[in-house]
């Protein structure tokens, strides 16, 4: 690796932050479940699962504890027999296949008592402060059930089955940070392994996929007698967990601004570190390649039903010939090459490939991406007051410098604010409805900053410009969550959505999508423009394989040569 001089700026928020784009992001070496899985081995994590009480029937519990240089956690896992009119990915479930809790430290007898009455129950139930998340799966019933008819009877699962769906559980939700009687962040956000943000969920699921694939054997072992045999190393871990996430997720990234800045601009200045890198080393050009293949290889086993997905994926895959084709010119063997790549992605490939490409060409640099990750949590909280002696002018200005494009929308069409969003009394979810088609205009929740920063610079126009902007606010209080995101602005500059989120077109899986590319999500398969599935840790070696070999590029399928 070779460095220079030449500093490669940050990509425009301006470019960065349209949805088409956030909703085309991949994982990266900043991935939340990437980092995770690199620190559980450099630090020699110790893995032991030591209760797994469940019956013939599939019913009981089971502990997984994680023992880390300073602390240990502990995954307690409670495994039902729900029958089928009852499993539901909705919020509003009542029951699972599975339901879990992140302990800190070690259960006790009294322990997993307590938590036996209430885990189970979720929402209904309510656990303590020294649980740090909850969470439930439902079985992929089809899937299950040949896995272990399979095992039972001395045969290994059909490949094509295992292809098709990915995980033999989804989990419906991963709840932390106090939800349901829960850990505070600020229980565990001065923890080394817990800075970066969604440690406890991921580690969570890392555990959660061990408790899958030992359930799926036992229950093949208690059918099969023995007859039954062990699920394959291999193909176990092809496995992940899958996930089914709705527009509950959407308003976390507009609701949260510093954090999200916080991960875009993270990943904008690896990607902007590494295009500054004068030359590639063989070495680093070989990575490069490897990773390459190996992402052609995932992509052929990402498969969609729905049509904006489907273009997208015909885009990408066309996508790596045109990128094989430039490779072959030698461009990695010139002056800067990463820029130079990422200049001609972005005249020559679909926006899905030039994202793509943005996080292939951090693989060979962990030195220069990893420590990015610590920098990815929100820990300004000061943030949010608002500064209430600053004049209207600065406030005007402000508001003009985070949303100046808003202010060419015609937002008297009714194109332009056609949906709303609330939150349904019945189904406990926010909701994206019709405005002009359904009484819900009254319920609309503030997740249209772009509409209503415009409507605060209008009456901003006629304050005096030197009144502090506590003054207007005691005239217009329906405007202070547009100046305390305008003033966020100065430490957040990707802190804003640059699109109308209430628009006729508005794609709210596009959000969706942009959050679970920094959990480490992969194969996107959106079910309609308000939900979709993925993919957790698919590849990933399980706790007691981890190693610093494999620890990191687990994501990546390996090829044959």
């Amino acid at each position: 690796m070779n460095t220079s001089n030449l500093h490669i700026a940050r990509r425009d928020p301006a470019i960065v932050m349209r949805l088409q784009r956030l909703g085309s992001l991949h994982q990266c070496r900043l991935s939340f479940m990437r980092v995770l899985t690199r620190r559980l081995a450099q630090e020699n994590w110790q893995f032991s699962r030591p209760v797994f009480d469940i019956d013939a029937n599939g019913v009981g519990h089971a502990v997984y504890t994680a023992q880390g240089p300073k602390r240990t956690y502990s995954l307690v896992a409670f495994a039902h027999d729900l029958p089928p009119d009852m499993r539901s990915d909705r919020v509003i479930a009542t029951a699972w296949d599975a339901t879990f809790t992140l302990f800190d430290g070690v259960p006790d007898a009294d322990d997993i008592q307590r938590l036996s009455e209430n885990v189970p129950l979720q929402e209904a139930g309510r656990v303590s402060e020294k649980e740090i998340s909850v969470s439930r799966a439902n079985r992929s019933v089809r899937l299950w059930a040949h896995f272990v008819d399979a095992l039972a009877s001395g045969q290994q699962p059909d490949q094509d089955k295992i292809d098709a769906v990915g995980y033999l559980m989804r989990t419906t939700a991963v709840y932390g940070s106090g939800k349901l009687g829960a850990m505070d962040r600020e229980g565990i956000a001065g923890r080394d392994e817990m800075v970066v943000p969604f440690q406890a969920e991921m580690l969570s699921v890392f555990l959660t996929r061990a408790f899958v694939r030992d359930l799926v054997q036992h229950m093949a072992n208690a059918k099969g007698g023995p007859d039954a045999v062990q699920l394959a190393p291999n193909i176990a871990r092809q496995l992940g967990i899958g996930n089914s996430t709705g527009l509950g997720m959407a308003p976390f990234i507009i609701n949260h601004p510093i954090l999200f800045n916080n991960w875009i601009i993270a990943r904008e200045e690896a990607i902007a570190r590494i295009r500054s890198q004068k030359s590639a080393t063989e070495a680093e050009r070989k990575t490069f390649t490897n990773i390459l293949q190996r992402s052609e290889a995932s992509v052929d086993r990402w498969h969609s039903e729905h049509p904006i997905q489907i273009e997208k994926l015909k885009q990408l895959r066309a996508d790596f010939a045109t990128l094989g084709a430039y490779l072959e010119g030698g461009v990695l063997r010139d002056d800067y090459p990463w820029d130079k790549l990422m200049q001609w992605a972005g005249k020559e490939l679909s926006i899905e490939g030039q994202e793509f490409v943005a996080s292939l060409i951090l693989e060979p640099y962990g030195d220069l991406v990893d420590g990015l990750a610590v920098c990815m949590a929100d820990s300004n909280a000061d943030a949010f007051a608002i500064n209430g002696a600053m004049s209207a002018a600065q406030c005007r200005a402000l508001i003009k410098k985070s949303f100046g494009w808003a202010f060419d929308i015609d937002w008297n069409a009714k194109e332009n604010r056609a949906r709303a969003w609330y939150v349904s009394e019945e189904k406990l979810e926010p909701r994206l409805g019709e405005r002009f088609d359904e009484p819900i205009e009254d319920y609309e929740q503030p997740l249209a900053p772009a509409r209503d920063a415009v409507a605060a610079h209008l009456d901003l126009a006629s304050f005096d410009d030197d009144q502090p902007i506590a003054a207007f606010l005691l005239q217009h209080p329906e405007h202070r969550h547009t100046i305390r995101r305008a003033q966020m602005c100065g430490i957040a500059p990707y802190g804003e959505i640059h699109d109308n989120t209430i628009c006729a077109t508005v794609l709210p899986i596009d959000m969706l999508r942009a959050k679970l590319s920094f959990f480490g999500a992969t194969h996107f398969d959106p079910r309609s423009d308000r939900w979709v599935r993925i993919c957790m840790y698919a590849g990933a070696p399980y706790p007691e394989d981890l190693t610093d070999e494999n620890a990191d590029l687990w994501v990546y399928p390996e090829v044959t040569q």
